[in-house]
Parts: C-alpha cells; structure tokens; sequence
C-alpha cells in the first residue's frame, strides 16, 4: 500500500500520512529510537520546544502564552512503541522492515490492516494525532490563544510502562490529561486493573533418551491459528491459550502412554493471549497409531469447545524423520511441570461486583521457552484490586510448593489500578462535547488493561484524566485492525474538546 493511497483515506488527512511514514519505522518495545528521533526532527522543523528524560521519554511544548497559569495546559499522550508479534509462517524483520499495510473492508466498512504482523496502531494512532496536531498549529490551521499543551511521547509501555514509571517530574503540567491508547470510540476509559508480571524460573532435570528404551520415535505435537490478543481487552471473550491447550494434550497423553517430553514451548509476550505452541515428545512405536487417535479424540474435544471462537484452530500432529536433541525432562520433572501448567489458573478469575461484563481479576499463562539448561515462564496478573492481584500471584506461588517444583519467582514488571472518578470536571466536559457533536450519550468505563494513566495518575495526582481512541479490534495479534471513519470522528471529538477545555474556566 502506497502513501497516496493512505492520502486518499479522508480527513484528517495528515493523520494518514504520518500513519503511513511511522508504519515504516521499527519501534518495538525498547527499540524507540528511530520513532524518537522521527518525532524530535519533526518539532525541530515546526520550530517547537522539545524536552527528553533520563527514561528517553519526549516532550514537546505547544506554548500559545506562556503567562498561562497550569489550569490552561493540557497534557496529550500516548507511546511510541508497539507490540511486535507475526505469524509463525510470516518472514518478517521487525528490526527493520516496514510493515506491509493493507486497506479490508468488512460489512461495508474500511479497515486498516498490516500483513502477518501487528499493526501498531497500539499506539501509532496516538503518535499520528499528536504529530498531526503539532503540524496544523505550525501551520496556522489549527489555533489555541488561551490553552498550552504538552504532547507527551513515553517509551516501553508495552512491557510494563516504564516510560510512565520513570518519567521526571519536570517533563510535564496542567490540569487535565488525556490519553490517546484507548480502542473504542464510543467509549471513555476513566479507570482500569493494575498488573503484575511474574518470571518462574528453573532448572530441567534432563536425562539421556537411550535410558528409555531403543524403539523411541520424536513426534511434535502443536497448537496453531489461534486468535490470541491482548491479554486484558480480550481475556473476557473466551479465545483459547495455546499453552494450557497444549498442556491438555501431553498431560492426557502422559497419563495413558509412556511419553518422553523433550521440549515445551509457546506464546511470546507477556500481555499477549498465546497463538502457537509446541511440544517435542518421545513415544514407543508401537504406540504412535493410538497415540495419534487419542491426540485426535482430545482435538475434536477442543474444537468443540472453542466452536464458534476459534474456527481456524488446529493441532498438527507429524512424526519426525530426525531430531537432534538426545535428552528428555526426567519423568519426575515431567510430571511436576506438566501438573503446574494444567492446574495454573488462566483467563478470568472473576467479573467486578458493580460494574456489568467487566472481568475483575485475570491471569494469563503468556509464555513458556527453554533457555539453557532451564525453563522460563512468564505468567502475568491483572485486577482492578490491588489485594486481588497479589493473591492471584500468592496462588500461583503455592501451587508450586505443593507441587514441589523448585523454581525461582520473580516480579519483572508491577503497575498500580486506576479508580475511576465518575465526578471529574474533564469526563463532565468530555460527556458533554460529544453529546453536542454525536446527539447521543457516550459510555464510561473502567477496563480490564494497564493504562498509563494509572502511573501518571501517581506522579501528578491533582491531574484529572481520561483514554479515548478509534476502533482498534484483535490488537497485540496479527489480526489488529484499524477502522478508517473511526479515525476521523476521534479526531473530530478530540479538537472541539480541546476548543471547551479552553474556554472553561
């Protein structure tokens, strides 16, 4: 997909362009450098003040008067990286490739999608409307006389916003804040659960296959085509963890054949539904027919309950002429590590008290990958609770005693919730703008994903704050897509809302 075509896409028209030029640019987590540099280069040449912290997150100050106390400054935000995840089958550098944009239309409506690879419209869409809106007031096409704002760029918000947790003081200012990471644009998000990522790691008992027996076949077992997502937005909607599916399979398998596993692994990130996992097994000949009837026994068992939510699941199942790895887990590991990942709690533990279909508390088993001579796995928790989340955690920590397996626990990354404040003078204004511009109400809710807010919300606690963005489906997956329109009417909302928090007051 060429510029020109983006350009042909609609108002705003410059929001197109710079999602097209920041598509071109790698900016996975902890790789922001060339969107950062993209972004300074672009303040540079509309003449604007810029600032940068120790984090390497980026300020750009859009003074109108700089006689104007903090209630006339506005914070606009959103982050420059993206989650990078493709499909398994899909050659792609995300260290330097560009992503291979496509326009879809479903039932009439105009999609922006990219091929085999994430979008990045989580949080490309932040950075174009904010680089669009740093254009129009270089260009005299968009003015504020009473109402200065900060566009804030953080970094790693996708592995567990550091850019928020570390952002110096002196960066930013104002009243009010708003954030542009949100996915649905008939929604306000006003609160959502905090997270906590736990890395458990151990040593793999491994001994030498020949020990087994001489009439042992490698076989690979895998899960492919699962939808996947993010692991808060779409936990609720009953897609399939690939890992515990997996797990489904060798656990049952272990419990009527003698099976050898020499290697279990899966998903990718740690905010990520898995999509793909592995397993390498070693069986008895004789026993492959039956083994592989049972595989498909369990198969069928898992498509039917999945009917409807995953249609593209499948569960390949192939002998393999060769395999070089000469080891396998020790039986007594083996069973340990595979009755960890059957019992670990997965998905929604349990919906809010008060708040209709939001999931209160959730676990999501993201990942599991030899590295050495040891197993890691990533498991990370969410809940609007604080007290919720670590006993979630303390669980997970206690199944593994009583299992006996000596793994190591760690937290690699922790964020507090955002309690929603239904009363603020910014969700009343925001109420009442779109209102005015749509003639109906708009939805306000807490959602069940880490927000930057939430860390904002610590470090400058007397600034009011809100979420808004366009309709973004299946982020965190290949599937993520964009919807045109949506992007206009956001953009439309987001300027007559800036035009009535400058004349309020």
């Amino acid at each position: 997909m060429t510029l020109s075509e983006f350009e042909g896409l609609g108002e705003p028209i410059n929001f197109w362009r710079y999602f097209w030029k920041i598509s071109q640019i790698p900016r996975c987590s902890k790789r922001e450098d060339l969107i950062r540099d993209y972004i300074i280069e672009e303040a540079k040449k509309f003449g604007f003040e810029y600032k940068v912290d120790k984090i390497q997150n980026v300020v750009i100050k859009i003074v109108a008067n700089p006689s104007l106390d903090d209630s006339k400054r506005v914070v606009l935000q959103c982050h420059m990286d993206m989650v990078c995840e493709k499909n398994e089958n899909m050659d792609h550098d995300f260290s330097k490739d560009p992503l291979k944009l496509k326009i879809i239309e479903i039932q009439g409506k105009k999609w922006i999608t990219a091929e085999g690879t994430t979008l990045g419209a989580d949080n490309g869409v932040g950075i174009a409307y904010l680089l669009t809106i740093m254009k129009l007031i270089h260009e005299g096409k968009l003015k504020f006389d009473t109402l200065n704002l900060d566009l804030l760029f953080t970094v790693n918000e996708e592995l567990g916003l550091k850019g928020a947790k570390e952002i110096e003081h002196h960066m930013i200012g104002g009243k009010y804040l708003i954030n542009l990471d949100s996915e649905e644009d008939d929604k306000f998000t006003i609160g959502c659960a905090g997270g906590l990522t736990m890395k458990i790691e151990g040593d793999i008992d491994f001994k030498e296959i020949k020990n087994f027996g001489p009439n042992l076949i490698p076989i690979q077992i895998s899960i492919q085509g699962l939808q996947g997502g993010h692991s808060g937005t779409d936990i609720n909607k009953g897609r399939a963890n690939a890992i515990k599916e997996l797990t489904k399979i060798v656990w049952n398998l272990e419990k009527e054949f003698k099976i050898h596993v020499s290697s279990l692994k899966g998903g990718n990130l740690p905010n990520a539904i898995p999509r793909e996992a592995s397993a390498i097994l070693h069986v008895e000949e004789s026993d492959f027919e039956n083994i592989k009837e049972k595989v498909r026994l369990i198969e069928n068992n898992i498509k039917e309950l999945y009917n409807g939510i995953e249609p593209d699941l499948v569960v390949d199942f192939k002998k393999l002429e060769s395999h070089e790895i000469q080891e396998c887990f020790s039986p007594d590991f083996q069973k340990k590590l595979l009755s960890f990942l059957y019992l670990v709690p997965n998905g929604p533990i349990h919906n809010h008290p008060t708040i209709k279909d939001l999931v209160h508390t959730s676990s999501n088993l993201a990942s599991i990958k030899p590295v050495n001579n040891k197993i890691e796995i990533i498991i990370s928790q969410r809940s609007l609770n604080e007290a919720e989340k670590h006993q979630i955690f303390e669980k997970v920590k206690a199944l593994l005693e009583v299992i006996e397996l000596k793994f190591d626990i760690t937290i690699r990354g922790e964020y507090p919730s955002w309690p929603p404040d239904f009363r603020s003078t910014l969700v009343s204004i925001a109420k009442s703008t779109y209102k005015e511009l749509f003639n109906e109400e708009v939805t306000i809710q807490a959602i069940h994903a880490g927000l930057e807010c939430a860390i904002l919300r610590e470090h400058f606690p007397n600034m009011e704050m809100i979420s808004i963005g366009p309709n973004v489906i299946d982020g965190h997956s290949p599937d993520e897509r964009l919807e045109v329109q949506s992007v206009g009417k956001v953009w439309k909302f987001l300027i007559k809302l800036l035009k009535n928090l400058e004349k309020a007051n």
